[in-house]
C-alpha cells in the first residue's frame, strides 16, 4: 500500500512592492509551515499563482530554496501550463533536482474538450520527459481548468503509464466525485483540495493534502490530513474564505498570521481584496481558533 502523503502546503508566492517575488519572505514561510507540521511545500501550485510565474523565476526561487537548505525532496512543483513542451520543460527541470512530485495541471485554454485529447496531451509530456517522467499527481481543478479529470480517464493513465502517475489531487469540491475517485483508484496517492472533505476523504483512503489554508493553519489541518479528524472549525474557515477571491483571500491570512504585509499583494490579473474584507477575515480566524470557545 502505498505510504501516507500527509500535508504539503500549497504555498503562497510573496511579492515587493516592484511587483518581484520576495524570496526571503517566501523561504520564510516555508520553514514556518514545515515546523508547523507539514511534510512538505509545493511550489507553483494554485495558491501559488504558478500560471503567473515565469520559467526564469521559476528557476531562481528553486535555486534559493535549495541554496536555503530546504531539501528538494520536501518540495512539489506545480506546471499549470498548456504547451505540452511548457509543461516538460518544467518538470524536466524540477525532477532533475530531486523534487519529491509534480503537480500536473491539464491544459486549459481550449474547453469541451475529449478524455481522448487529454490523455493525448498528458502523453505527449511524459514522452519529452523521457527516462525522468516519474511520480506525476495529476491535478483536477475544473472550476479553474474547465478541463475535469474523468475516473476513467484516470484510470487510463494510470494503466498507460504505471510508474509515473502516482496520484492525483482533486480539488473539485464534488464529494460524489472524490468518493467514486477514492473507490476506483485506492493505489493512487489521493489528495483532496477542499478542506471540508479532507478528513472524510482521509478515512475513506485518502494519503493526504496539498492545501492552501496550511499557509495559516498548518497545526490545526494536520490531525484532518494525517488522521482523518474532523475539525468544523476548518469547515466554517473555508466557508470564510469562499465569500472572497480565494487567492487574494488567502494571503491575507497569511499578513494577519505573521504581521508581514507584503502578503497581501498578488500578481495581476488578480487584484487584493479590501481591507474591510481583511478584517472580516481575521475576526473569522481569530473567532473560530483563538477564542476560548474554540
Amino acid at each position: 500500500m502505498t505510504q501516507k502523503f500527509g500535508l504539503s502546503v500549497a504555498l503562497a508566492t510573496p511579492f515587493d512592492s516592484n511587483g518581484d517575488i520576495a524570496i526571503d519572505v517566501m523561504i520564510a514561510q516555508a520553514r514556518r509551515c514545515l515546523a508547523a507540521g507539514c511534510s512538505s511545500v509545493t511550489l507553483f501550485g494554485t495558491t501559488g499563482e504558478g500560471s503567473s510565474i515565469g520559467n526564469r523565476e521559476r528557476e531562481r526561487v528553486f535555486a534559493a530554496f535549495l541554496d536555503a537548505g530546504i531539501a528538494a525532496g520536501n518540495i512539489i512543483v506545480g506546471v499549470l501550463v498548456d504547451a505540452a513542451e511548457d509543461a516538460a520543460m518544467q518538470a524536466d527541470h524540477a525532477l532533475s533536482h530531486g523534487v519529491r512530485n509534480i503537480l500536473l495541471a491539464p491544459p486549459s485554454y481550449f474547453k469541451n474538450v475529449s478524455d481522448d485529447g487529454v490523455f493525448q496531451w498528458f502523453a505527449a509530456v511524459f514522452a519529452m520527459l523521457g527516462e525522468k517522467a516519474r511520480d506525476i499527481i495529476v491535478y483536477n481543478l475544473p472550476s479553474l481548468t474547465m478541463v475535469p479529470l474523468s475516473v476513467s480517464l484516470i484510470g487510463r493513465l494510470k494503466a498507460a503509464f504505471p510508474r509515473v502517475v502516482t496520484g492525483v489531487k482533486d480539488s473539485s469540491g464534488d464529494w460524489p466525485y472524490t468518493e467514486s475517485l477514492l473507490k476506483a483508484h485506492s493505489d493512487l496517492i489521493i489528495l483532496v483540495g477542499d478542506e471540508r472533505h479532507l478528513a472524510r476523504a482521509v478515512r475513506l483512503g485518502g494519503r493526504g493534502a496539498i492545501s492552501g489554508m496550511a499557509n495559516f493553519a498548518s497545526c490545526e489541518l494536520k490531525p484532518l490530513a494525517e488522521e482523518g479528524r474532523d475539525d468544523i472549525r476548518i469547515e466554517n474557515m473555508v466557508v470564510e474564505l469562499l465569500k472572497h477571491p480565494v487567492i487574494p483571500a488567502v494571503k491575507a491570512m497569511i499578513a494577519n498570521t505573521t504581521t508581514e504585509k507584503t502578503w497581501i499583494a498578488v500578481r495581476p490579473p488578480l487584484i487584493s481584496i479590501s481591507g474591510e474584507a481583511q478584517a472580516q477575515l481575521a475576526a473569522a480566524f481569530d473567532t473560530l481558533f483563538r477564542s476560548k470557545a474554540a
